[in-house]
């Protein structure tokens, strides 16, 4: 609590907390559009094999009028079963005898039919170029498309491991200024990619400083934060990821051409390099790491900004060094990820929260990726499910002080679960309803996300509560790296990737049971806490049932 006495001295959610609060707001949402870019630039649109007598314009048989475009068609490319056209391969001949039989008499054998060995022509109505188009990501070149947005996340996850641990010993926000350059800079790169190879690998860059973003960003903020102030600055954060998904679909209807679009989320990343020279480093982090000195001068700085010019009389070296004896303390004891697991009950709530977390993200990527399922509007989709998210958000701050932690989530991760099963029963041609069960899933999750983020820090000690954050943080980017990759089972069965979706949360909910309710416990400080914490829970909660019943 040393540090909370500090922050007394220097103001309360002042001036400084909002200015700085909503730079790294509009930082957080700009990252956040990028997770889901791919909706866009990625999209696909309907599509056909080139043939010769419809889009060659030298042949002559083009500038007559004997035949309208839908003939010229029939006998050109066959019919799937839904009796539409084939994406993926036209008659290797033209079928002239197809104009003077029915549909139903048409011959779909397989010899008179080949390959789009001569490209394919796209519906740009909707999508004017993508990289699905550009490069021809379609048909037995489809499974490269999830590739682009799988290395996104899978560099969130390596930037995990290896660039966000820097930020304990460069500062937060020396690392937060060189992830914001690098990403710019891959960004716009990948915006002038001259091949799919070279876009994968810049997307690749982008993700690994994303995530250090993100993390850099939450920590400036609720590092400054006192503790009655935390929960506001959790709903902000959280706020921006959802807000983010509703820019992108704006940007994303008015810069259809997918080099624009990236270029105009990009560019914005220079702008907030060159201003968070403003951003003020995290005292607490400058005084643990033996930087007193600067801990104390981003003090008064932050209490002349709040308007606190007094507060530096009071605050100097010797209060800054008594105040902060027992964390500095503590900091000289090291610790390891590896203390996660030496012990029988901390190693089972680690290995219980990287799974219930892993599996809930695979399930809200599940749905917020693959916006073409739900139906072709997909920049409405996308700014509803953003709406929705933040609504859901909102709530989540108030449900998450009434109820029960463990059991909350466990009702919503069912729920979750059957809502997202449902919706891949639903046909295509429902697609309001498909598109109303998808945002009760949505919701309900981005609900499961507030009562998680208050279990998990209630479930981990303080001592090992970053590592266990590194933790959570590598869960999530797998289970986000896995969601599009499920979707290439869809070439063999297409309700397979979403048996997946659905099954992930409602496994979550069944091992959540063992995890220990934690609402209105006081927060374990050690490991001893935590191994100690389940039989006194079980005592505790023995001696109350046994005073109600005598009471009555």
């Amino acid at each position: 609590m040393g540090f909370e006495e500090l922050l007394n001295q220097v103001g309360n959610f002042g001036k400084f907390h909002i200015r700085q609060m909503a730079l790294i707001f509009f930082i957080s949402m700009a990252i956040a559009s990028h997770i889901v870019l791919e909706n866009f630039t990625a999209a696909t649109p309907g599509h056909r094999c080139w043939v010769h007598i419809i889009d060659d314009d030298t042949l002559s048989i083009n500038n007559t009028t004997v035949l309208n475009q839908d003939a010229l068609l029939r006998i050109s490319i066959p019919l799937d079963s839904n009796l539409r056209p084939e994406k993926c391969r036209r008659f290797v001949h033209p079928q002239w005898h197809l104009l003077h039989f029915n549909e139903t008499f048409l011959n779909m054998s397989e010899p008179d039919t080949e390959p789009c060995v001569d490209g394919w022509v796209y519906d740009r109505n909707n999508f004017p170029s993508t990289i699905v188009t550009e490069w021809n990501l379609v048909c037995d070149n489809k499974a490269k498309k999830p590739m682009a947005q799988f290395l996104f996340l899978t560099g969130m996850l390596i930037g995990s491991f290896i660039i966000s641990p820097l930020s304990d010993w460069l500062g937060r926000k020396f690392v937060l200024r060189c992830c914001l350059l690098t990403f710019s800079l891959c960004g716009i790169g990948a915006a002038f990619a001259p091949n799919f190879i070279i876009y994968c690998s810049l997307r690749f860059l982008m993700g690994c400083t994303a995530t250090s973003i993100i993390i850099n960003s939450s920590m400036l903020v609720t590092e400054w934060s006192r503790p009655q102030s935390k929960p506001l600055a959790v709903l902000v954060l959280s706020c921006a990821f959802s807000s983010g998904n509703i820019l992108l679909g704006g940007l994303a209807y008015v810069f259809q051409e997918w080099r624009t679009l990236m270029l105009t989320l990009c560019v914005p990343h220079l702008v907030f390099f060159l201003t968070s020279r403003w951003i003020i480093e995290s005292a607490r982090w400058l005084i643990i790491t033996n930087k007193p000195d600067k801990g104390l001068k981003a003090l008064k700085r932050v209490a002349r900004i709040n308007g606190l010019k007094n507060a530096g009389e009071t605050l100097n070296i010797e209060v800054v060094s008594v105040t902060m004896q027992q964390a500095l303390e503590e900091a000289q004891k090291k610790k390891t990820v590896f203390d996660l697991v030496r012990t029988p009950n901390m190693r089972k709530r680690i290995c219980l929260i990287a799974f219930v977390r892993s599996s809930a993200i695979l399930s809200y990527y599940g749905i917020i990726v693959n916006l073409q399922h739900f139906g072709n509007n997909i920049f409405l989709f996308q700014t509803l499910f953003g709406i929705i998210s933040t609504s859901a958000r909102f709530l989540g701050f108030f449900v998450v002080r009434k109820t029960g932690h463990r059991s909350n989530q466990m009702f919503l991760y069912f729920l979750v679960g059957i809502f997202i099963f449902t919706t891949s029963l639903v046909p295509q041609e429902m697609q309001v309803l498909r598109v109303t069960l998808a945002c009760v899933a949505l919701s309900l999750i981005s609900v499961a996300f507030n009562e998680y983020g208050v279990h998990f820090v209630e479930l981990t000690p303080t001592v090992l509560r970053a590592r266990a954050s590194m933790v959570d943080s590598v869960s999530s980017r797998c289970g986000a790296a896995l969601a599009p990759i499920l979707m290439t089972l869809e070439m063999h069965l297409p309700i397979l990737p979403w048996i997946f979706y659905s099954i992930a949360p409602i496994l979550s909910a069944f091992l959540l049971f063992f995890l220990p309710e934690t609402k209105d416990m006081p927060l374990p400080d050690t490991i001893e806490d935590v191994e100690k914490n389940h039989k006194k829970s079980r005592k505790e909660n023995a001696k109350e049932s046994c005073m109600k019943v005598t009471k009555f």
